[in-house]
């Protein structure tokens, strides 16, 4: 995509262009843990316990490095936008040394302290060897992880989201190539079970970061690193960690959240926490879309602000407000028509679950229009570089709305499980009218990061009137 498009062209198909490949790379990331799932499923329960126990330690500390990926993104958005290339390649270089410092960092403790998670988890003693293996692996390959995921923030901040996708669609193809050779052995190559999903996993990330490297470093793709561009800044190590390390807490706490209600609802019984985990999964497959959508805003916003064109800045947040809405009001809509069909694809023998699911699916998919319009108006707070707003919206939404709602409504009133069902739209949608009122208040056209002059800030809503509110080029 050539940069005048982000710049200058029509709006609509500038979103579509850059959010559609971003919900397919999503979709492909999510492919790893699917393709590791079906191999290691046929280990029986224990190997899937295994798995299962690790994910929330690993999930917790990939949120991290996802919080210090968005801040290089937003950096490189504005520089790119505002035409500083050479500030481009220095804010990747610096983002990606900062990244891969964290995450060595990481892999050590974590290496190191496994054996007290697990103990802490209280993971059984026919779980415990293939989870520590699991686990100890998957600490070794933060590094390859963060690191690309930094890779993939670069591109998506210099408009360049396809290539990508081609790397990540053929890491899970090789993945599921070598998952069945490490899990059960070949030839030469030794049975490790649930260890060997892991081994496979760190190949293939390893694999994508050398392909992703030589890409920065021939610098025929917007971004062109040298060995200079390493040198230390530790100014600009300090501005972007200031700025990532609240969406690091946003995202941990997002995580968090999600297993305090699991507490909740574990009180219910099986079945109610079997209807939970299969609408869950339906959730999270609405949330690709809306992520997609919110980190193509935060690109095309933060490279015309970077640029000094704020009306055209405010008319993607307007446009991205109302696609995401729209889009995400549409698929609840399909749920709620199709709710027992859609249940029933995780948990087809077992009517309960069906039933419950339906029920828990019906209440919250309403409000996923509202959970769409806040996704979309936080990447646009993102691309101005405020990521405390959406740490503490996230915070307020989940720790003083979600869960103590959820926990009155279900231990003190007549609805009992309902009543944790009834907060989650609740908390979506009165989050969604505060970030809803945050936005239109405009505190955010006064903020940028490349200290470059904005075009008379103080016109634009003028200039958007007198342009007849046409969002769409």
């Amino acid at each position: 995509m050539k940069r005048n498009e982000l710049l200058e062209g029509p709006i609509f198909s500038s979103l579509l262009k850059l959010a559609v490949p971003i919900m397919i790379a999503n979709l492909l990331q999510a492919a790893y843990q699917l393709v590791d799932a079906f191999w290691v499923g046929r280990l029986g329960g224990d190997a899937v316990a295994a798995v299962s126990v690790s994910t929330p330690v690993i999930f917790l500390t990939i949120a991290l490095g996802t919080g210090l990926a968005i801040a290089g993104s937003i950096l490189i958005a504005q520089y790119f936008g505002a035409g500083q290339q050479e500030m481009v390649n220095h804010v990747a270089a610096q983002t990606l040394l900062m990244v891969v410092t964290v995450s060595i960092f990481l892999s050590i403790i974590g290496y190191f302290l496994s054996p007290y998670f697990l103990q802490v988890l209280k993971v059984t003693p026919q779980v415990y060897v293939n989870a520590l293996g699991f686990m100890r692996v998957a600490f070794v390959g933060l590094v390859f992880s963060f690191s690309f995921m930094i890779f993939q923030s670069v591109m998506r901040g210099v408009g360049r989201v396809t290539l990508p996708v081609y790397i990540v669609l053929g890491t899970v193809i090789l993945n599921f190539a070598l998952d069945p050779l490490f899990i059960y052995g070949w030839n030469f190559i030794p049975a490790m079970g649930v260890k060997g999903a892991a081994l496979a996993t760190l190949s293939t990330q390893s694999l994508a970061i050398i392909i992703g490297f030589g890409i920065l470093f021939r610098g025929k793709h917007g971004i062109h690193l040298q060995l200079k561009d390493f040198k230390p800044d530790y100014k600009h190590i300090k501005k972007a960690f200031k700025i990532g390390f609240p969406s690091s807490i946003e995202q941990s706490m997002r995580a968090i959240g999600l297993t305090a209600i699991t507490f909740l609802i574990v009180h219910f019984g099986t079945t109610t926490t079997a209807s939970y985990g299969a609408g869950s999964n339906l959730i999270q497959l609405i949330m690709i879309p809306a992520l997609g959508l919110s980190m193509a805003i935060a690109t095309l916003v933060g490279q015309n602000i970077g640029a000094g064109n704020m009306v055209r800045a405010t008319k993607i947040a307007k446009l991205g407000g109302f696609l995401g809405f729209g889009l995400l009001t549409f698929i609840g809509l399909i749920a709620f028509a199709f709710a027992p069909h859609l249940i029933a694809f995780f948990v087809p023998n077992d009517p309960e679950v069906i039933t419950g699911g339906t029920e828990f699916l019906r209440i919250t998919c309403l409000s996923w229009g509202f959970l769409g319009l806040q996704m979309c108006l936080l990447g646009v707070f993102r691309a101005v570089g405020n990521t405390t707003l959406p740490m503490i919206l996230t915070l307020v939404s989940q720790w003083v709305l979600q869960f103590p709602l959820a926990y009155i409504l279900s231990h003190n009133t007549s609805l009992g499980k309902i009543g944790i069902w009834y907060a989650f739209p609740v908390s979506t949608t009165l989050t969604a009218l505060v970030t809803l009122i945050i936005y239109a208040k405009g505190d955010w056209k006064k903020e940028r990061l490349t200290g470059k002059t904005n075009k008379l800030i103080d016109k634009v809503e003028t200039e958007i009137v007198s342009e007849g509110f046409d969002v769409t080029k």
